[in-house]
């Protein structure tokens, strides 16, 4: 079936199949929208009404004095039984809102109860030229031409249009008799882990969901291997994966009637998304190793946020304000970016990084005769052409226009600095001349404007706005010229999520902050626990974004949101409106909008602190004007130095973060060895005697492999770990904040590192961290840094042919080399490795936060929550008491209830 002389009949033959089977086990709906009803309508409601209409033909036949207050009485009967009943109705849905709940019906039951669920019911009419247009077809193709003619070539300025021409006479050949890594067949490990990060999306034109793909065995994933790989080698794309079906969705507040208010959102196959997922993996891990793309993109990289593009603004400007340096911002807007990226451009970019061979002959085919058709319902319009741009739901297309993009940094003159998230693109330049600032900016967006003028961009004028940053009154920048147009001068301008005003205030993103929270707090309730959950995720997130920046602003402002808090709090625990705050927070177990904003401060610190390639990592670690700041104490210094005093409180300033590492290439064979011999006896009904029989039989089945042992300790401020060999015990002493995990993980690299120095090459690694092995094999860059040290580490040695096993064995059975290992490492006392992994940063943070929160809960003494609870990990208790709650009588949980409320209070 997949051995096809033709590609394209494979993919059918392969399509076919998989839709056969899915057929068969797989049952459809009908695909009709269900009727729409009223949830709170019961059996109460239909005989009131019934009531009401009784009286009212009475009333209308016998118009008498009786009988209209009869139909006024029934008729306020109704009303009352309507209200009741939309009241209990409402209740009991958010009441059924149970920790139990997985997250996807939670959060569906959340979106109902805030309105966000409503079905799709089409696009009723558009306009366009004059013309009302109101079939379904022809709204469907309306649409359609309206998405085909902004990627169409015509589009394009004249001036691009000719320089287009001329630049794609010019043949791109990515042939070469070079063997390239990169270029090597598609392993089963690349498939499976390209299935597994996938998510349930709506299928494409073929029908074939992700879904489909994830329950197929390993024979079946084996054929779809061998014809993913004779695509990758043969250098054919399927002519059916070019296709793909346009939903259109309006933008927000826009006009419906507008063909142009619509985003299109491309339904394409999930066979083609999974192998562009395998390919995109490849091309950002070349990207990355490489350095190939500018250190001040932040947009879909891995460790990469928008707080960094942020960070890099709120820096300069507070550094420019203690220095009395005006700093000026524009902020440009591209448009339709994605549906105007140059597609010979980007393969002339991917060609000039040095790429050749199967990755960018695939990119080049990929991009050829895209065609898609709009869905109305179950309309389809009739067949469009994008002729540029990059194809719209596809995998590849972020990193594709973030390479188109990318050149665009490098334009710059020198005292003119920007940041990239994707396509949202911000320059900025301080100086304490504003003629100086005005000559190098409008320097910078002539060349700009010439970069895009070469490769197809286009950016709006109205839309690109400039941001004069200054504690100076009443003075602008003169007027910045885009495109024979100025750039207006704002008060406010909102980037990445956060309201930057002219002062640096932060004024008006608290403002606006608090009242979108508000807005979000509901007045109904459920389980508290459930409901706790549920404020955590719609107001809490809200206010936990860009607190590390925004929290900087006066605690005059910034205090203003303690208030959304307070009352989340209080929706979500029952607890009285005289509750004290801090009665509050141990209620909940929810501490003070001023911890977290510490907290996450800090993290995001460490963050920095463990990728020194961090374009922000200087500016953090060792900012500058240190003196300016402890002399001007009127002036916020910036995150580095803000850092500094929350550092010394914590006791954290001396933490050497482990730097993060990079993962093994994915077309690397993830060839890790493991033995499973001791699973099949579960320890809960296995003997130790068993188990050391079982060992015993095991070691006679490997006795040509030389054994060692590793284990981790932690116990108090110790953390220990230690590898024991047959003639040679080590042991190291980690850092207090290390993890088991850690200490674990740690043995198995130090191991590994001493089977190095040897001269037998076979080996079995004995471990009781079943957690290790799996994150060894399951390593990812996501990873614990010593996990992925640990993986490269085994590669090398596999390559030295050595032949290296894992195996899990249980731990404290009397197993006598896992004895010993444990012994050394809860005695281990010398060789203190002094690093700390960023992946226990967080939960020395939660502690340190708990110690300044119970110091603050101490000196509550005249609280009467404060003496009867003295811990703060009172919300343990309460916790466990909401649980038994759930399953008491309804009488007893809200007596329970109101004790407990009482006291709060």
């Amino acid at each position: 079936m997949v051995r096809q002389p033709d590609v394209n009949k494979a993919v059918d033959s392969v399509t076919k199949c998989l839709l056969k089977a899915a057929d068969i086990a797989i049952p459809k709906s009908s695909g009709n929208l269900p009727r729409l009803y009223k949830p709170w309508w019961n059996d109460n409601c239909k005989a009131a009404k019934k009531a009401q209409r009784r009286a009212w033909d009475k009333f209308r036949r016998y118009p008498t004095t009786a009988n209209h207050i009869a139909f006024k009485r029934a008729k306020s009967f109704f009303r009352k039984i309507r209200r009741q009943s939309k009241n209990g109705s409402f209740q009991k849905y958010v009441g059924s809102i149970q920790g139990h709940l997985s997250s996807k019906r939670m959060w569906e039951k959340v979106r109902k109860i805030l309105g966000s669920n409503t079905f799709y019911h089409g696009i009723s009419f558009l306009q366009t030229n004059g013309q009302l247009v109101s079939h379904t077809k022809g709204i469907a193709n309306t649409l359609g031409s309206a998405f085909a003619n902004v990627s169409s070539g015509d589009s394009y300025s004249q001036t691009f249009i000719h320089y287009k021409k001329q630049q794609e006479k010019r043949r791109i050949d990515f042939n070469t008799l070079t063997s390239l890594a990169y270029n090597v067949d598609f392993s089963l490990h690349e498939l499976r882990r390209a299935i597994r990060s996938s998510h349930p999306t709506t299928p494409g034109p073929d029908g074939i969901h992700y879904d489909m793909l994830k329950n197929l065995s390993t024979k079946s994933l084996g054929l779809l291997l061998i014809l993913f790989n004779r695509i990758w080698n043969e250098h054919v794309f399927p002519m059916a994966w070019n296709r793909a079906i346009v939903i259109p969705i309006l933008k927000p507040g826009k006009n419906p009637e507008d063909p142009s208010s619509y985003r299109p959102i491309a339904l394409t196959s999930c066979l083609c998304k999974t192998l562009e997922r395998m390919i995109n993996a490849r091309l950002i891990h070349v990207l990355e190793e490489k350095k190939l793309l500018t250190e001040f993109q932040s947009g879909f990289r891995y460790g990469r946020s928008t707080m960094d593009n942020i960070l890099n603004l709120e820096t300069a400007i507070r550094d420019a304000f203690i220095t009395k340096k005006h700093l000026v911002s524009i902020f440009f807007d591209m448009e339709k970016a994605y549906d105007r990226a140059w597609r010979h451009g980007i393969l002339n970019d991917l060609h000039n990084m040095g790429f050749r061979g199967n990755l960018p002959i695939f990119i080049q085919n990929f991009l050829l005769k895209r065609t898609f058709n709009v869905r109305i319902n179950d309309i389809l319009s009739d067949n469009f052409i994008q002729n540029e741009g990059v194809p719209q739901g596809s995998i590849l297309s972020v990193i594709l226009f973030i390479i188109k993009i990318n050149g665009i940094i490098h334009n710059l003159p020198p005292y003119v600095h920007g940041s990239l998230f994707v396509d949202d693109f911000q320059i900025h330049c301080s100086s304490m001349n504003m003629s100086f600032i005005e000559r190098q900016l409008q320097t910078a967006i002539k060349s700009i404007i010439a970069w895009a003028d070469k490769n197809g961009f286009v950016f709006s004028s109205q839309k690109t706005t400039c941001i004069h940053f200054c504690k100076v009154r009443g003075l602008h920048p003169d007027p910045l010229i885009l495109k024979d147009t100025a750039i207006p001068v704002v008060p406010v301008i909102k980037f990445l999520g956060i309201l930057f005003d002219s002062k640096l205030t932060f004024r008006p993103h608290i403002s606006h902050l608090k009242k979108k929270c508000i807005q979000s707090n509901t007045t109904w309730g459920c389980k508290s626990s459930t409901l706790l959950k549920i404020y955590k995720s719609v107001v809490l997130s809200k206010l936990d974004y860009g607190s590390v920046i925004y929290g900087s602003a006066a605690r005059s402002v910034v205090q203003q949101l303690d208030t959304i808090h307070h009352q989340g709090l209080r929706l979500a625990s029952g607890a009285f409106r005289t509750s004290p705050v801090q009665s509050l927070y141990v209620l909940t177990g929810e501490p003070c909008l001023k911890l977290r904003r510490e907290r996450f401060s800090l993290k995001y610190y460490f963050k920095i602190k463990q990728n020194p390639s961090h374009p922000s990592y200087e500016r953090v670690m060792k900012p500058i004007f240190g003196q300016f700041y402890e002399k001007k104490v009127s002036f916020i210094p910036s995150f580095g130095h803000r850092m500094r005093p929350l550092l010394e409180n914590f006791n954290l300033k001396n933490i050497d973060i482990l730097p993060k590492h990079d993962e093994p290439p994915p077309w690397r064979s993830r060839n890790v060895l493991t033995i499973d011999d001791f699973h099949k006896l579960p320890k809960s009904t296995t003997a130790p005697s068993v188990y050391i029989q079982e060992f015993c039989y095991h070691r006679q089945k490997f006795e040509r492999y030389g054994t060692v042992f590793t284990d981790g300790s932690k116990f108090g401020d110790h953390v220990g770990s230690a590898v024991v060999f047959s003639h040679i015990v080590i042991s190291r002493t980690l850092n207090k904040h290390c993890s088991v995990f850690t200490s674990e993980i740690f043995a198995i690299y130090t191991a590994l590192r001493a089977i190095r120095l040897l001269s037998q090459k076979k080996w079995i690694i004995y471990t009781d961290s079943q957690s290790s092995i799996e994150a060894i094999l399951n390593a990812s860059r996501q990873s614990h840094p010593l996990v992925l040290s640990t993986v490269k580490l085994y590669f090398k040695l596999q390559d030295r042919n050595f032949d290296i096993l894992f195996c899990w064995i249980p731990g404290h059975v009397g197993i006598t080399g896992n004895d010993e290992a444990d012994a050394a490492a809860k005695a281990a006392s010398s060789n203190v490795e002094t690093f700390v992994p960023f992946q226990d940063i967080d939960q020395v943070l939660k502690q340190t936060i708990l110690i300044k929160w119970q110091h603050i809960w101490d000196l509550e003494l005249n609280n009467k929550l404060h003496s009867i609870q003295p811990s703060s990990d009172l919300y343990k208790v309460w916790r466990s008491m909401v649980k038994s709650m759930a399953l008491a009588p309804q009488n007893q949980t809200q007596t329970h209830t109101t004790i407990y409320c009482r006291v709060s209070a």
